[in-house]
């Protein structure tokens, strides 16, 4: 395989990866709290010994380096349970997985368990600023309300404090469950944080855009096997011509 097929094999391999990117944000679409991602590619340029003349020996391939989360907030829906919240800003909610680790959502959906403590709509229990479950004791759970720095509270007082952490966004990665890791976060004092409450974050992905990525993709994919073609037609009328010289 000489050097062009490379090239174009990274460039398949880049395409490849950018579809695989965009199906898993249409695939979540619907999903509440999802940040689409983008895929970040960067150039590798090498220097071949065999080219004949300088200008050909700097070749460039195509590195694929991760993908990273669009910021930008989805839309508000509401939902009529005063307890559902969506962060306004950067943040995300901390849950106790199922594994006992912690993970990380935006999907805002809040209810209480049946052993009272507050969880997700999948059961994950939501953590405090200290990393802890907060329970509601069972004769006030009629009374709970939560404010728009996160406090949970009763008639009798507050019972604790939503958290919410920010990271960097480049060390933030899906985890195959719904929810997200993350490490070396910072959670937000009451002063910097802000819910908007009765309600839960959209997914910010746009399918129109997500469709249009899509097809821009298949013709580039396309353009790189006409170019493979001709690359083949190229090798086989040099090798015919050869032939009839030797």
């Amino acid at each position: 395989m000489d050097i062009s097929s490379y090239v174009l094999l990274s460039q398949e391999q880049a395409l490849k990866r950018r579809l695989d990117v965009v199906s898993n944000n249409m695939a979540n679409s619907s999903t509440a709290g999802f940040r689409r991602e983008q895929p970040v590619f960067h150039e590798q340029v090498e220097n071949t010994r065999e080219a004949s003349v300088d200008d050909a020996k700097p070749v460039s391939f195509v590195l694929d380096y991760r993908p990273v989360h669009d910021t930008t907030s989805g839309a508000f829906e509401q939902t009529g349970n005063p307890l559902d919240a969506a962060i306004n800003g950067p943040g995300y909610f901390a849950v106790q997985a199922a594994d006992g680790t912690t993970a990380y959502t935006r999907a805002g959906y809040v209810r209480v368990s049946d052993s009272g403590d507050l969880v997700t709509s999948a059961g994950q229990k939501l953590l405090d600023e200290g990393g802890s479950p907060i329970n509601v004791p069972s004769d006030q759970v009629g009374e709970l309300a939560m404010a728009k720095d996160g406090t949970i509270s009763t008639k009798t007082g507050d019972i604790g404090r939503l958290a919410v952490t920010v990271f960097d966004e480049a060390g933030v990665t899906p985890r195959g469950d719904g929810l997200m890791s993350a490490e070396n976060g910072r959670v937000l004092p009451a002063s910097e944080t802000s819910l908007r409450t009765g309600g839960i974050e959209q997914s910010n992905v746009s399918p129109i855009i997500e469709t249009t990525n899509m097809i821009d993709i298949l013709r580039s994919y396309q353009n790189s096997i006409r170019m493979s073609e001709s690359m083949s037609d190229l090798r086989k009328t040099a090798i015919g011509r050869l032939s009839r010289i030797s």
